[in-house]
């Protein structure tokens, strides 16, 4: 199976495999390093606008290219449950109904 872009022709059995993350299916980009420099332009344009990461292999490891919006994602992620129980808040917040929250017109910004 071929994703045609603009700039390349990427092969999906060799350059693509799934992981799971937060119980969705999220589709990964593997490719080498020789690969990435051919087609770096068309790989960020696809990591940008579509938030889909790339592993970079190497013969020293492997480098994964995320976009800002994941990344800034993460950092925020991070900061938030550094907090003491701000994990269990969270967790909180998202299983409390709607019909249980205050309306967004009744909060004072």
């Amino acid at each position: 199976m071929l994703f045609s872009s603009a700039a390349t022709d990427i092969d999906l059995s060799r350059d693509v495999r799934y992981y799971v993350r937060y119980r969705e299916v999220l589709y990964m980009t593997i490719t080498t390093i020789t690969n990435f420099r051919k087609n770096v332009y068309s790989m960020v344009e696809k990591t940008v606008r579509f938030n889909e990461p790339v592993t970079i292999t190497a013969k020293d490891g492997n480098a994964v290219m995320i976009s800002e919006e994941e990344y800034l994602g993460l950092l925020e992620t991070l900061y938030l449950t550094s907090f003491p129980n701000m994990k269990e808040k969270l967790v909180e917040g998202l299983n409390t109904p709607l019909s249980e929250t205050v309306s967004e017109e009744e909060v004072d910004w």
